[in-house]
């Protein structure tokens, strides 16, 4: 199995070299480049194709939004994971139409950010549980909405499967505890996408909290 190939972007050179110095000492993982804007992001993303992008928001000239819809628009198989300072802090939420798989906030324990990027690595998603209310907040009734009193798209295991993702769990936490192999949940979470017309596991935890499943 190759290392999850990572690159690093932020305008602060203090804060990248402490990822760096954190992530390059993790086994598995292997930080092949840094960028200190969005511009640089692109072009380096371009060069590198690295597994998981570390986006900061704010910073000179091209910001990490725009930079994040570049480089996802390049290479679907790049992910990018929303690095923000603040949790309200709404540019952050641009990342989302821009096709960000997640957001962390900055001071979030390193254990976590490395989960989060095994995580995407992995093909799902992770959304920081202090940023999902107030991603809510900003992306109520931009999701599709189910009618009152109108019958689930669903089965009844796919439902159980959607309240998991808005639980937040992956598919290897929803394999254990709804006692199903990882395939079948793959195959489960993209029923669920398709009936529902979600883009992604992202949108798909905003409409688990709309319908109030969680």
């Amino acid at each position: 199995m190759t290392d999850i190939s990572l690159l690093l972007v932020d305008d602060q050179d203090l804060l990248r070299a402490g990822m760096a110095m954190v992530l390059g000492a993790v086994e598995g993982m292997r930080v092949v480049g840094e960028a200190t804007n969005g511009g640089d992001a692109i072009s380096r993303a371009a060069e590198l194709a690295p597994d998981v992008v570390l986006m900061d928001v704010r910073m000179p000239g091209i910001d990490g939004i725009e930079a994040t819809r570049q480089i996802v628009a390049a290479n679907a198989a790049t992910r990018v994971i929303i690095l923000t300072t603040f949790d309200l802090d709404e540019y952050a939420f641009g990342g989302l139409n821009a096709g960000a798989s997640g957001f962390l906030l900055k001071d979030a324990p390193s254990d976590e950010l490395i989960q989060a990027i095994h995580t995407v690595a992995a093909g799902e998603a992770i959304i920081s549980p202090r940023v999902t209310q107030r991603m809510l907040e900003m992306y109520r009734g931009k999701m599709p909405e189910t009618s009152a009193g109108a019958p689930s798209p669903l089965s009844d295991r796919e439902q159980e499967v959607l309240v998991a993702i808005g639980r937040g769990l992956s598919n290897t936490e929803i394999a254990a505890s709804l006692f199903l192999s990882e395939s079948t949940v793959k195959t489960h979470v993209g029923r669920v996408l398709a009936k529902l017309e979600l883009r992604d596991r992202v949108q798909a935890v905003i409409y688990a909290y709309q319908q109030g499943l969680v």
